[in-house]
This record gives C-alpha cells, sequence and structure tokens, in this order.
C-alpha cells in the first residue's frame, strides 16, 4: 500500500525524527533514559549543559561533556537511510527534513536535505571565519581554539533554547506544502521539532513510520507502529 503511495505522489517530503539516531546507537539527550544519566554523571540537566548559556559561561565543562557524549565516536546510518537514498534515487523522495546533527542521510548518499538542527561535521571560528573538522574538535586539550585567532571554536549545532535558522524554517514549511504525501519517520505528530509545519500539509496522504503507537496516530492515513529499519527496506527501491 505504501508503494502504490509513493509511486503515485508528484512529490515526497521526509520528515525525519530521532528514532533514526535511535537505531543508530544515539539516544536523545531528552529521552528519560540518556537525561537522568547525564544529570547524575554532570550534575545538571541536558537541557542546561547543553544550552548557549552554559557554552558561554561554562566553556570548559561544556566542551567536555559535547566531547564525551556527543561526538566521542561516530554513528553510522542504518538501513533506514540506506532506504531512503534508494528512494531518493529512484524519484520516490524529493526532500528529507531531518533534526538528526551527524548527517546520517547525507553519508548514507540522500542529497536534498535539510539539518533542521546543524551538523556536528560543520565547525567554525565566529571570529575569523576558519572551518574546523571534527576531528579537531575531538583532539583538541580542552576548549578548541582558532589556530587563526585563538578564538573558541563553536560546535556547528544548534544549542538548546536557540532559535533555528529562519531560512531553514521558510524552506521546511515551504517544502511541505509542496508535497502530496508527507512521510513521517521515526518521529509522530506530535513532534517537538515538526509539528509546527503540519498546518502547511495540503497533500493526499500523510504517512507515520514510528516505532511506538501515539494517541495521535489516528490524524494520519497510514501508520506503521515499527521501527523504520523493518519497514523502509521492504519498499525494495
Amino acid at each position: 500500500m505504501l508503494r502504490r503511495v509513493l509511486d503515485q505522489s508528484g512529490y515526497t517530503v521526509v520528515l525525519l525524527g530521532s528514532q533514526i539516531k535511535e537505531e543508530a546507537g544515539f539516544y536523545g539527550l531528552k529521552s528519560a533514559e540518556k537525561a537522568y544519566e547525564i544529570e547524575k554523571k554532570y550534575k545538571t540537566s541536558p537541557d542546561y549543559i547543553f544550552s548557549s548559556v552554559y557554552y558561554n559561561t561554562r566553556t570548559d565543562q561544556f566542551f567536555d561533556f559535547y566531547k564525551n557524549e556527543i561526538i566521542r565516536k561516530d554513528i553510522e546510518p542504518t538501513e533506514s537511510s540506506y532506504a531512503l537514498a534508494a528512494m531518493e534515487r529512484a524519484g520516490k523522495v524529493q526532500c528529507i527534513v531531518s533534526n538528526d546533527v551527524f548527517e546520517l542521510s547525507q553519508r548514507a548518499g540522500c542529497q536534498n536535505v535539510i539539518n533542521l538542527r546543524g551538523s556536528i561535521y560543520r565547525n567554525q571560528c565566529l571570529h575569523c571565519g576558519k572551518e574546523y573538522s571534527i576531528d579537531y574538535i575531538r583532539k583538541a586539550k580542552g576548549v578548541p581554539l582558532c589556530e587563526v585567532c585563538n578564538s573558541v571554536i563553536r560546535p556547528g549545532v544548534y544549542l538548546f533554547g536557540e532559535m533555528l535558522d529562519s531560512r531553514l524554517m521558510t524552506k521546511t514549511a515551504e517544502e511541505v506544502e509542496k508535497a502530496d504525501v508527507l512521510l513521517m519517520v521515526g518521529t509522530d505528530l506530535d513532534s517537538e521539532t515538526f509539528q509546527n509545519y503540519l498546518k502547511y500539509f495540503g497533500g493526499s496522504k500523510l504517512v507515520v513510520i514510528h516505532e511506538k503507537e501515539h494517541y495521535m496516530d489516528q490524524n494520519a492515513d497510514i501508520v506503521f507502529a515499527d521501527q523504520p529499519k523493518n519497514v523502509l527496506p521492504k519498499l525494495g527501491y
């Protein structure tokens, strides 16, 4: 049924949620288990420690957390990301909007991706503009400093409490508005990241693929209560 819907769609947009990262082995800072673990280890909440206020006022502690909890090791794309890349190559997906900072979709081969929350791979000195790799951040002793002007390097991710890039938000709304089919993968209709964009959707089919049933599933046309990696590869693109 889903393959038929995608084959008939003239424009399909994917909203990619946190379960994609969980499939790859990374659990979000707001998940109950991870939040408890962080608070126990660092004596503060993840909402605060991963915020712009903490970054600006406790820079040493921020980077200790960032290097050990966010970027310590690479997480690799799973079957879900590779299936989305195959769907894109087959012309069945025109745009992917993701809240993933690990670029799992791009690393699996997807081309037209909007990363709403930035990327761990794009780091920059805000003073002189020099860009730095993730390996430079990892290997820095303490706070990573710019080789040119000795300023603190800014990770290329949006921290809690920061406004997202208005251009990316506008682009996302425009893509959702163009969609015949909106495919929500690894997230639900009550998503903190995506729920505000749903009002722009006026297409024919709203499809949700997420692991656990949700009370708002009734508002979707098709629902798969399963892990995306168990659904997307079976489409066979």
